[in-house]
């Protein structure tokens, strides 16, 4: 028989609203007792004594056994999980920035303290990885785990692309529709999906990679002339992280814009969804395909945790416990595409060979083949004038 939750949630927003919106339609034997949210004045659809700003009254109340944590502030966020962790509370959180920085230091907590921290929600939305890797694929030798992992720049990109819409137009429409935040930089800059990437690769590979160590370049400096080839060559452009083992048993991982073929399963994942790809040596390849952004699809994933809380569930980290047997790395080469201004751009950045050269008057580009560690190197020359840089698969 389960377990009675009583909840003490942190935020009540999109993920929020969208979490209660489907639990009051369910008998699912928890109660949420109180919400702490940081604007007293806004208007709630709630009654005005569910609501606090004092984080002690959940974090203090000795009913209250599961904490659900749902803000923006990844410092707050973590302060709330290891004091809630620390005191005997079970945490569901969405927060993947704060569990991508702290998630080596919140493993040994719950190790002290007997308690389980879970975010399935935190990581491509109401797609189930986390779960999968710790369970399906416990025993499995993974080769590589991509896909989309955000569904604002999939959103934008789709727009581009399908539609023929602006790069501003697309980003606007998908903030008036809440997939992308007024300041957009942690989706089409990239974080977001690295921050992912380094929970999946803990779940995939035992690694503890601070996020601040990954690679990720993003959409936001896409221009026509990038368009205008992808079309050409009937490609698509996507924002794909991978996390990949290669020889000598070392994982590289990384976040860049891609090229992709219409072959490619990634090719036809449109709008806010999400797909993550996994090739492994005994399942072969398997596809997960879900909606990666908005307030239902988010709070399903954190509902699913909080359910199996009433059951005890916890992540068992089980490749943790081989993480000796692969290190990360950075040395790894890919077949890039460089779109450039300035000529002498290029005798800063050290391509290994370039098979291909572009000139026209109003732009340039170059394509060859690159180490994801020059790339590290020289993210801000590449950055420079908006030059933009894509891998081809």
């Amino acid at each position: 028989m389960s377990k009675k939750l009583v909840i003490g949630m942190f935020g009540f927003g999109v993920v929020g609203q969208g979490l209660y919106d489907i639990i009051k339609t369910k008998d699912l034997n928890l109660e949420i007792k109180k919400f702490v949210i940081k604007n007293a004045d806004k208007k709630r659809s709630l009654p005005a004594e569910l609501f606090t700003t004092d984080a002690n009254v959940i974090l203090d109340d000795p009913e209250i056994n599961t904490v659900v944590e749902l803000i923006d502030d990844a410092d707050a966020a973590f302060e709330i999980t290891k004091r809630a962790l620390s005191t005997g509370k079970n945490v569901v959180s969405a927060n993947k920035k704060m569990i991508a920085t702290h998630l080596e230091e919140l493993v040994e907590i719950q190790h002290q303290h007997g308690t389980s921290l879970l975010y399935e929600g935190a990581v491509c939305g109401s797609i189930p990885i986390i779960r999968n890797l710790e369970e399906y694929y416990d025993n499995e030798l993974l080769h590589s785990v991509s896909g989309i992992f955000n569904g604002s720049s999939n959103y934008i990109l789709s727009k581009i692309f399908n539609e023929g819409q602006s790069y501003d137009v697309a980003l606007k429409k998908a903030q008036d529709l809440g997939f992308a935040e007024t300041d957009p930089t942690l989706d089409v800059g990239g974080f977001d999906p690295k921050f992912k990437l380094a929970i999946v690769a803990s779940h995939a590979y035992g690694l503890y990679i601070n996020p601040e160590e990954i690679l990720n370049l993003g959409i936001d400096t896409l221009g026509d002339a990038d368009i205008r080839y992808a079309r050409e060559k009937d490609y698509k452009i996507k924002l794909i992280p991978l996390a990949k083992e290669i020889d000598n048993k070392q994982v590289v991982l990384y976040v860049l814009p891609k090229f992709i073929k219409k072959s490619n399963i990634l090719f036809n994942v449109e709008n806010e969804y999400n797909g993550v790809l996994v090739k492994a040596a005994f399942a072969d390849e398997q596809f997960f395909l879900g909606k990666g952004a908005g307030g239902h699809p988010t709070g399903s994933a954190v509902l699913s945790d909080i359910t199996a809380l009433r059951y005890d569930y916890r992540y068992e980290y089980k490749k943790h416990l081989d993480a000796e047997r692969v290190k990360y790395t950075k040395d790894y080469t890919i077949t890039a595409y460089f779109r450039y201004e300035e000529e002498d751009i290029l005798e800063n950045i050290n391509f290994i060979n370039i098979s291909e050269r572009f000139y026209s008057e109003n732009h340039k580009y170059v394509i060859g083949t690159i180490n994801i560690q020059e790339i590290i190197d020289k993210r801000s020359i590449i950055h420079q004038q908006g030059n933009f840089i894509a891998e081809i698969i």
